[in-house]
């Protein structure tokens, strides 16, 4: 003990200094957007990094559960083909109609939070890849969430097992739209919102993306209706749906980029103005 005390003694200046220093990159950080902007993206490449290399010693561990689901995909993407009248066609011709302004980027996740309120995934892509904030992240089996931050190699994702995520949805069978968001309970569940007492709405019915959002394309999948509630305070439905992903087990991802999104905001934006 009383070495340590003469090693505080002794060193006192210098430790003084580095606690001012460290005093004063706090502040500018938190008082400067900029600097604040640098010091996340360089934060978001250090912690990718070593994410990353963590990840590299699990997927080792998991090659046969990687395979099983790539296999699966294949399968799914086969049967779309093999159900098309020619299957010696362009490939162009396998994109759905009103879905060539999508482009997708393929990227994997390095880490996965689902055990708080506000959950984020990480992923080994970033802005050298086209990855950009907003946009769509989906898997073979739905959505997954949506880009919040990005850094030149790697970019995070809020989950859609984030409090704070609100994502348009509907109920496929009827098409009545409602916003998808978690209640920050079950891992295996989400919330769809908002939805008018007048739909039709039965459990094991699907829920997919809606129409109304420029971030996903419509009908991508989300899950299955579990069970449903009616809100007192405002007459709607709540309705738990049962996620197709497991949320806890993401690998390979696709980030979705519509590219005609900032039009779409931009004339949104002048309508609002006009009024």
């Amino acid at each position: 003990m009383q070495q340590i005390i003469n090693f505080i003694f002794k060193n006192s200046t210098r430790l003084l200094f580095l606690l001012l220093l460290i005093t004063s990159l706090t502040l500018t950080i938190q008082s400067h957007s900029y600097h604040r902007s640098q010091f996340v993206s360089s934060a978001n490449d250090l912690t990718g990094g070593v994410y990353q290399r963590i990840n590299n010693v699990k997927e080792y561990f998991h090659l046969r559960a990687q395979n099983d689901n790539l296999a699966k995909e294949n399968a799914y993407l086969k049967q779309l083909l093999y159900n098309k009248p020619d299957t010696v066609i362009a490939s162009t011709e396998l994109i759905p109609r009103g879905y060539e302004d999508i482009k997708v980027i393929q990227s994997k996740v390095i880490n996965n939070s689902f055990n708080v309120h506000e959950n984020y995934l990480t992923i080994n892509s970033g802005a050298k890849d086209g990855i950009k904030p907003d946009m769509g992240v989906v898997n073979s089996l739905g959505i997954v969430g949506i880009i919040e931050k990005t850094s030149k190699n790697f970019a995070t994702i809020q989950s859609i097992l984030n409090v704070k995520s609100q994502i348009n949805a509907k109920i496929k069978k009827s098409n009545h739209f409602g916003s998808l968001i978690w209640n920050g309970k079950n891992v295996g569940y989400a919330q769809l919102i908002d939805v008018p007492r007048l739909a039709t709405v039965r459990k094991g019915d699907t829920i997919v993306t809606g129409g109304r959002s420029v971030i996903f394309p419509e009908n991508i999948p989300i899950g299955k209706i579990d069970r449903i509630f009616i809100d007192k305070a405002t007459n709607y439905y709540t309705i738990n749906v049962r996620l197709f992903n497991d949320m806890t087990n993401i690998g390979h991802v696709y980030v979705i980029e519509n590219v005609k999104r900032k039009e779409v905001q931009k004339l949104e934006e002048e309508t609002k103005t006009d009024e």
